[in-house]
């Protein structure tokens, strides 16, 4: 056996011991970009190997493979190694530099606890294998402005996501002027600006977006509620182009690229639900629904004149006095 299927063996296993199901062949073709047959050569193999396995039929009657837990260190003692251990420490740089100090902390924890697993000679390896891979790699941090978090507001809103518990909040209008709203909570959007999603006590039920640096002090209640069974962050966030969302402004998008920048234009995701299309002469059209047309403004000023916004007539009047054509490179 070579050493790359011995290894993809060894990821087999532990994806069957920690997924508390096991593992369909679906799981190992998205895992590791195989067709189907592929799939099923791996998972004879895996049964020679592994003896103990546990085969079971789900409801739709797939074949599921699970791994006991009876001990697992040996497994991560054998796959643990300095890309994954750099892999942690990069997502914990990130969780930092994000304002979530919450989520870095857990990141070094289960960092600790995977070196623990390690005979110390491996972690020691490990350790220092890491480190300079982590250096010649490189951290790319986000340049540029930003809001800086408010860390303890950060850390309440996080414990109440957590319960879930009602949040007693003072909010700030655009004036400075404060009123006190009772919350609860169902999320946190990240960007330039940070909003928590949340749905108002006493209101109409929809859910609303509270800028973070508008609130003044947050407080948890204790009291705990029953989040909405139907509610779809990744849906709610896709309402907007950035962080911001106005019911009035949400419609059609549509931006044609120059053929010259639509290359560039390609490898970006505007949004989660776009489609993109290109004509004879090159020219990239993006299409997607969502509102927020300053922040859709600020990004297309790094376009220059190498975008035309075809919709909303409301952005492409907001825009068109600041289309230049003196930008020496694109976003």
């Amino acid at each position: 056996m070579s050493y790359a299927k011995a290894a993809d063996l060894l990821r087999v296993a532990e994806l069957a011991m920690s997924r508390f199901n096991g593992i369909a062949l679906q799981d190992l073709t998205e895992e590791f970009g195989c067709d189907h047959r592929t799939a099923q050569r791996m998972m004879r193999s895996f049964e020679a190997l592994f003896p103990q396995v546990e085969i079971t039929e789900d409801e739709t009657r797939r074949r599921r493979w699970q791994m006991p837990r009876h001990d697992p260190r040996w497994l991560q003692a054998q796959s643990m190694g300095d890309s994954e251990l750099v892999a942690l420490n990069m997502a914990v740089k990130r969780a930092e530099r994000d304002g979530a100090p919450d989520e870095a902390r857990r990141l070094r924890v289960l960092r600790d606890r995977l070196l623990a697993a390690m005979p110390p000679s491996h972690a020691r390896r490990t350790e220092a294998d890491a480190e300079a891979l982590l250096e010649a790699q490189g951290f790319a941090s986000r340049p540029g402005p930003r809001v800086n978090p408010g860390l303890e507001t950060l850390g309440v809103l996080t414990e109440a996501l957590r319960a879930p518990f009602t949040l007693e909040i003072s909010y700030l209008a655009a004036d400075g002027t404060p009123s006190e709203r009772l919350l609860e909570p169902h999320g946190l959007l990240l960007g330039i600006r940070r909003y928590l999603v949340a749905r108002p006590v006493a209101g109409d039920g929809k859910m609303r977006r509270f800028r973070l640096d508008r609130i003044a002090s947050a407080k948890i209640t204790g009291q705990g509620f029953s989040r909405d069974p139907d509610f779809d962050l990744a849906r709610f966030s896709a309402q907007a182009f950035g962080s911001y969302h106005s019911e009035s402004e949400y419609g059609p998008v549509e931006w044609r690229f120059t053929a010259a920048a639509a290359p560039v234009a390609r490898q970006f995701i505007f949004h989660p639900d776009q489609t993109m299309s290109e004509d004879d002469s090159g020219a990239l059209t993006v299409r997607f629904a969502a509102s927020g047309h300053v922040e859709m403004a600020w990004h297309l000023y790094q376009w220059g004149d190498q975008v035309e916004v075809i919709s909303p007539p409301e952005l492409r009047d907001m825009v068109a006095a600041h289309r230049r054509g003196d930008f020496p490179t694109l976003p």
